[in-house]
């Protein structure tokens, strides 16, 4: 039996919109060529960092978001804030926390990014960043410490992501069970692939996993 719901964080429960487009602005592309390329990445199930080599070759990621930071220190630059919210977020977490369900935060996202989802008081018990914890998705270390914050056996846990390669095979190969969410580049196309069989469940909204769970 599920008990706890774990949630990945980019377009899981953030829309990275704003932050791609930021960051075209940056690299000096058009939005529509850099949003092209990270669908193009996501195609192939590679790193979002490839894209940046692909319009920018030769380019330091780190060293330019410390010089981003240095020139713009009070814009959000690459990171979010509750503007970025998928409009379903709210509500269906606290239907799910209503309902008795564990509500967990975990994914792939810098130390900053903790402190962006604190600020926005989610209905969940714990948030908890790959920074923070020095692992990282697909390592199985990840979904070890998942699991352990969690309190829970494996089996207890269904991982809410929109990706194969991160969350639902990773996930799978650790025990837990999956919904793979069909929103985002990583998400539409890795659902239209086999492999998305592999999930128990895909959905499109947050929403459906009440009723899901319920059956």
């Amino acid at each position: 039996m599920i008990k706890a719901l774990v949630f990945d964080v980019g377009e899981t429960l953030i829309d990275e919109t704003r932050i791609w487009s930021r960051w075209a602005d940056r690299l000096g592309v058009t939005r529509l060529t850099f949003l092209g390329v990270i669908g193009g990445v996501a195609a192939l199930r590679r790193s979002h960092r490839e894209a940046f080599q692909i319009v920018r070759p030769g380019l330091d990621v780190e060293a330019e978001i410390e010089a981003w930071a240095e020139e713009e220190p009070g814009s959000l630059r690459n990171h979010f804030d509750a503007d970025d919210l998928y409009p379903d977020v709210r509500e269906a977490l606290g239907g799910l926390r209503e309902a008795g369900y564990q509500v967990i935060i975990a994914g792939n996202q810098p130390v900053r990014a903790y402190d962006a989802l604190v600020a926005m008081d989610l209905p969940a018990d714990s948030i908890h960043t790959s920074d923070g914890w020095g692992v990282a998705k697909p390592q199985p270390e990840f979904f070890a410490k998942v699991a352990q914050v969690a309190g829970r056996e494996p089996g207890e846990i269904l991982y809410v992501g929109d990706r194969l390669d991160n969350d639902v095979l990773a996930a799978k190969r650790a025990g837990m069970h999956v919904a793979l969410l069909r929103r985002g580049p990583w998400g539409y196309l890795h659902a239209a692939q086999p492999e998305a069989a592999e999930a128990d469940v895909v959905i499109d909204s947050l929403h459906d996993l009440l009723p899901y769970l319920r059956k």
